[in-house]
């Protein structure tokens, strides 16, 4: 069937480009010799060639053919939420740039179950790009309650570390609550914003920020990284 000869051809073709044998700039075999190689039309091995540019493995050059990407520098990242990302980023001394992409109320349950709001309390979503040499490789969405942060809704716009706001508001020593992670796909603006395709599959790890004194949850967060991007730290850093 001519859906799996699409499947297959790009499987193989992942495998090639994944085992070393096309350097990144290298150029990849031309649609007449993938067609004779695995006897189909031209057009099925285009498709599969589309959907391999999709997923940003592969650039295409008018007039040249099609050669394998460069894949960004993978940063190696623990998943402690027991320092901020601008921490940990400085640390391993990277250059990180944020840019707040929203400050907005939420209507996000779970946002509002686990920072235990009250029906009548407002949960405010605080959304950051983040931009790591140059490559915008994450968004994070940090959830607060305007109870705990009366003034969240004007100084939103200006935070670019949540933990330097809550030292500021007097907040000294986090801890952190259970971490999930799961694998979800680019929205079309969470693609503008992360220069991805649609078919590029982001890490979604949601998490909670506590006061280390009280056990209070100052902040839900979900962060979206590329997946692409990152080596996850999952060892015990306790």
């Amino acid at each position: 069937m001519e859906i799996e000869k699409d499947a297959l051809i790009i499987d193989e073709l992942i495998e090639l480009l994944e085992s070393g044998n096309i350097r990144p700039g290298g150029k990849l075999p031309s649609e007449n010799t993938l067609a004779e190689q695995y006897r189909v039309p031209r057009y099925t091995v285009r498709n599969a060639l589309n959907h391999l540019e999709e997923r940003g493995l592969i650039e295409s050059v008018q007039g040249k053919g099609r050669f394998l990407k460069p894949g960004p520098a993978r940063i190696r990242i623990p998943l402690s939420g027991k320092t901020s990302f601008t921490e940990k980023m400085g640390e391993l001394g990277h250059t990180l740039e944020t840019t707040i992409v929203s400050c907005e109320p939420s209507d996000n349950g779970e946002a509002a179950r686990i920072l235990t709001a009250d029906p009548d309390d407002t949960v405010w979503r605080i959304g950051r790009l983040r931009v790591v040499d140059g490559e915008p490789i994450a968004i994070h969405y940090s959830h607060v309650l305007e109870s705990r942060f009366p003034e969240i809704g004007t100084d939103g716009p200006g935070i670019r570390s949540m933990f330097k706001y809550y030292r500021e508001h007097g907040y000294g020593d986090f801890g952190s609550g259970s971490a999930l992670l799961s694998v979800v796909f680019p929205s079309s603006r969470e693609q503008e914003l992360l220069r991805c395709s649609r078919l590029v599959p982001l890490l979604a790890l949601e998490s909670s920020c506590l006061d280390g004194h009280s056990g209070d949850t100052l902040e839900y967060t979900r962060i979206l990284y590329r997946s692409d991007t990152f080596k996850y730290d999952i060892s015990d850093t306790q």
